[in-house]
């Protein structure tokens, strides 16, 4: 059954700016599903409008079978949502943020002691819980918003972009943290977040999304798997107007994604190819300064679907805004 729906969304804002363009997508019951993006692809606004936060222009969407504009009280109570700023009160204890949303959450005063000792254990805050937040370092802010967010025990999870700004070795630990908290409680969990190791990690099925729009999806194996072949990446001296179509005429070359000095082959056969491009570039005049073969990544399938990778797509979208 599915817990969440989602049917040609969409969200344009005063000026025309559309953030969400015919957004469709469904997660199963127990499933953690990822919505894979650059800044400014559509993601937030799409949770805040699962979330009730922000009214969509068109199309319709539910949560936990209950539609999000028609019944938004309903779809409050069964969800937990972890936006990208922190919620946490600094100048109070881990305790005390944590008392309080139990109390604002209308949890029955007689489990609230009970839930929050819990709680603060589950995510590994109890001998913190006496100190103020403000002594707390990011991944133990992130850890305590993630137990506010679960404190009224919803049965689905928002997490949008849980892990940014976080360092590598704090990112990972809350990965794991989250990954035991979906399996001790069976949570449906929608994750939104521009990491590609991240929703590699955690993720059942990833939705891309490109400008508003879902342009793949599926498990991360399978997508990785569906564009076949290997990854072969070049870095030219210098950009040359004439190396693509020169790589294009190759035998064993599917495609040729990139702009600049920089280019992407998609082939059957990396190890083969790889010399093979560097030759025919040599033969026309073209220096290829770094080159390497690989396995596709999620990298190359969001390049693949799209014509584009992350970050030149985050910054031609965030200059469009």
């Amino acid at each position: 059954m599915d817990e969440i729906v989602v049917e040609n969304l969409s969200k344009t804002f005063a000026g025309g700016v559309t953030a969400v363009d015919g957004l469709s997508f469904s997660v199963a019951r127990g499933e953690v599903f990822g919505l894979l993006g650059p800044n400014g692809a559509g993601k937030s606004t799409t949770v805040r409008i699962l979330a009730t936060l922000t009214q969509p222009t068109g199309g319709r969407a539910s949560v936990a079978s209950h539609d999000v504009a028609a019944d938004p009280a309903r779809v409050r109570s069964r969800l937990g949502y972890i936006a990208q700023a922190s919620g946490v009160d600094r100048w109070a204890t881990g305790h005390e943020n944590l008392t309080l949303q139990a109390q604002l959450q209308r949890v029955s005063p007689a489990l609230v002691g009970a839930r929050v000792r819990a709680l603060l254990d589950r995510v590994s805050l109890s001998e913190a819980a006496p100190r103020l937040v403000n002594t707390y370092s990011g991944g133990m802010k992130r850890r305590l918003d993630i137990a506010m967010g679960l404190v009224h025990e919803p049965s689905v999870l928002f997490l949008d972009e849980p892990t940014t700004g976080l360092d590598p070795e704090t990112r990972r630990a809350l990965w794991d943290d989250l990954a035991r908290l979906r399996a001790e409680r069976g949570l449906t969990v929608l994750l939104t977040t521009h990491y590609l190791e991240e929703a590699d990690q955690l993720c059942d099925r990833i939705a891309i999304v490109d400008r508003g729009r879902v342009v793949a999806t599926g498990t991360p194996s399978d997508l990785k798997t569906g564009i076949g072949g290997d990854i072969v990446t070049l870095e030219l001296a210098a950009a040359q107007p004439y190396a693509a179509a020169t790589l294009r005429a190759l035998d064993g070359v599917t495609e040729v994604n990139g702009e600049g000095a920089k280019l992407t082959l998609r082939v059957a056969d990396g190890a083969h190819m790889l010399p093979v491009a560097i030759s025919a570039l040599a033969q026309s005049g073209i220096s290829v300064r770094t080159a390497s073969a690989s396995r596709p990544s999620l990298d190359d399938v969001y390049l693949h679907h799209t014509g584009h990778r992350f970050d030149s797509t985050d910054v031609a979208h965030r200059a469009a805004r």
